[in-house]
C-alpha cells in the first residue's frame, strides 16, 4: 500500500508570530510525514524470504496441491489440505529472520479463523498474528516477530472444504540472527571466491589434533587445513567432500555432500548412512542469507567417549549395537547392522507396525527408505518417526516424532543433538522439512567445523 504523500503545513500571513504551539505542531506534522515515508519506505525495502524455500504441511488435498505450490511465486498453483480442522502450512526461512510483514492470497476455500506464528525449532511456537474474523481475499499483515519457521495454523474453514492458498510470502530485513559465540571464528579474512563458493574447514576437535592432522579431500586433492584451509570451489553436478584426521587415510573419518551450480549451493551434513566425525557447516550468501547446520555446540564440545556412550545411554536395547561393532570409529545406521536384517535378532523390529498400516517392507528397507518404500517418501517418514498411524494432518508434526516404538532411535539422536534438530537420519528425512539441508543463490563462502 502507497503512502500518500504528506502536504506541507501551510505558511503563516507575513507579520503573525507564530505560537510555539503552533510551530510544535508543524514540527510535528513534518515528523509524523517523515516517520510515515521511512516506514513506508522500509516496509517496501523488506526481502521476500519465503519464495522457493522448503515448506510442509499438515496435510495435502492431493498431489496436484501440494505444499510448495504456496512459495513458487506463481499465482497459478496452490495448496489445498485436507477438508478437516486444524490445518497449517509451515515455511522454513533456513535461519532466525526478523519476520515484518505476512501476505496471504486465499483461494475460494479461506479460513474465517487462523493465527500466523513463529518458531526456532518447529515445535514451540509463538502466536505473531490471529483473528477470527477474516474474509479471505489477498491479505497483508504487519506483525512483529522472528523465527526460522514461519507458519499460518487455520483452525475453522468458511467452506466445506479445506484451506487453500494461492501464495504465502514472508517478508522481512533479510539479516539472520548471527552467532553468538566464537565457534566460527573470524569471517573476514575469508578470500573472494573465484568460482562458485569459497570453503574454509575449521579445526574444531578442542585440541586433539593440530591444524597438520585435519585433512580434507575433494574432486582428487588432499591436504591439511595447515597447508591449504580453502577452496575455492566450482561449480559441479553432485559431490562429496571428506575430511579424515589423523592422517588423509585416517578411519576417523566423514563427508558432507552437495551440488553446487554456478549461483547456487545445495548441501546437507549426513548421518544416512553412519556417524564418523562431529562435522557442522555455516553458509553466507551475498544477500546476507547465513545459516548453519550440523551436530550443535554441546556435542562439539565433549570428548569422542562421551559421545558414544551418551548415543549408548539414550536408546533402546536393540540399537545399542550401532556404537558398539565399529567402535571407536563408527556409529552406524540401523539398516546397515546384521541384527536388523534378515535372520537377525531385530530382523523383525517394524514388521508389525508396518502391516498395521498395510506395508509389508523388511525392517531393513524400512530404515533404508529401499525395495517399496523407494517411491513412498512420506510413508517411508511416518514408519521411522512411528506417526504412520497418526491422522495426516499429525504426520509432519515434528512435536508427534519418536514418541513410541518401534522409531528409529538413531535418527532420533541425532536429531536431539543438532541444530535446530535438523539431521539427515535416514534417507527421507527431508520430509517435512526435518533434514540439515539447506540451499541458497548467490553463496559467498561456506563454513565446515570438524570436530573429534
Amino acid at each position: 500500500m502507497q503512502t500518500p504523500p504528506c502536504a506541507p503545513a501551510p505558511r503563516p500571513p507575513t507579520g503573525v508570530m507564530r505560537s510555539r504551539t503552533a510551530l510544535c505542531l508543524v514540527l510535528a506534522l513534518f515528523a509524523a510525514c517523515f516517520f510515515a515515508m521511512t516506514q513506508s519506505s522500509a516496509r517496501a525495502d523488506d526481502l521476500l524470504l519465503s519464495r522457493g524455500r522448503p515448506v510442509s504441511a499438515s496435510s495435502t488435498e492431493s498431489a496436484a496441491f501440494p505444499a510448495a505450490a504456496a512459495v513458487d511465486g506463481d499465482a497459478s498453483t496452490r495448496w489445498s489440505s485436507a477438508f478437516a480442522d486444524p490445518q497449517w502450512l509451515q515455511v522454513d526461512l533456513g535461519s532466525v529472520q526478523q519476520v515484518t510483514r505476512v501476505s496471504l492470497k486465499w483461494e475460494a476455500a479461506y479460513a474465517t479463523a487462523y493465527q500466523i506464528q513463529t518458531s526456532t525449532d518447529a515445535r514451540t511456537w509463538t502466536t505473531v498474528y490471529s483473528t477470527t474474523t477474516s474474509t479471505g481475499g489477498a491479505q497483508t499483515l504487519n506483525v512483529s516477530g522472528s523465527g526460522r519457521y514461519v507458519r499460518v495454523y487455520g483452525t475453522a474453514r468458511a467452506t466445506p472444504y479445506g484451506y487453500s492458498l494461492w501464495e504465502f510470502e514472508v517478508y522481512g530485513p533479510g539479516d539472520s540472527t548471527p552467532p553468538t559465540d566464537d565457534f566460527w571464528g573470524s569471517t573476514g579474512d575469508i578470500p573472494a571466491a573465484h568460482n562458485a563458493v569459497e570453503v574454509k574447514i575449521l579445526n574444531r576437535t578442542n585440541g586433539k589434533y593440530p591444524d597438520s592432522q585435519v585433512y580434507w579431500s575433494f574432486n582428487g586433492q588432499a591436504h591439511s587445513i595447515a597447508e591449504q584451509p580453502y577452496l575455492d570451489m566450482p561449480a559441479n553436478s553432485a559431490g562429496r567432500m571428506y575430511f579424515h584426521l589423523g592422517s588423509p587415510d585416517s578411519p576417523y573419518y566423514d563427508f558432507i555432500e552437495f551440488t553446487v551450480g554456478g549461483n547456487v549451493f545445495n548441501g546437507n551434513t549426513t548421518r544416512v548412512d553412519a556417524f564418523g566425525i562431529k562435522l557442522a557447516m555455516r553458509l553466507h550468501t551475498k544477500d546476507g542469507y547465513d545459516v548453519e547446520v550440523g551436530e550443535n555446540r554441546q556435542t562439539f564440545a565433549e570428548d569422542r567417549a562421551t559421545t558414544f556412550q551418551r548415543f549408548i545411554d539414550a536408546v533402546p536395547a536393540p540399537f545399542r549395537v550401532l556404537a558398539q561393532t565399529q567402535a571407536p570409529y563408527r556409529i552406524i545406521a540401523p539398516g546397515s547392522d546384521p541384527s536388523f536384517r534378515s535372520g537377525g535378532a531385530n530382523a523383525d523390529y517394524f514388521t508389525s507396525y508396518a502391516r498395521s498400516v498395510g506395508v509389508g517392507a523388511a525392517t531393513s528397507d524400512i530404515f533404508g527408505c529401499a525395495a517399496s518404500l523407494a517411491g513412498n517418501p512420506d510413508m517411508c517418514a511416518a514408519l521411522n518417526r512411528h506417526v504412520a498411524t497418526l491422522p495426516s494432518s499429525q504426520q509432519s508434526d515434528p512435536g508427534q516424532f519418536y514418541k513410541a516404538a518401534p522409531a528409529n532411535y538413531y535418527a532420533k539422536f541425532w536429531h536431539d543433538n543438532a541444530v535446530n534438530h535438523l539431521a539427515y537420519g535416514f534417507p527421507y528425512d527431508d520430509v517435512a522439512g526435518q533434514s540439515s539441508f539447506i540451499s541458497h543463490g548467490s553463496p559467498q563462502w561456506l563454513l565446515v567445523a570438524v570436530g573429534w
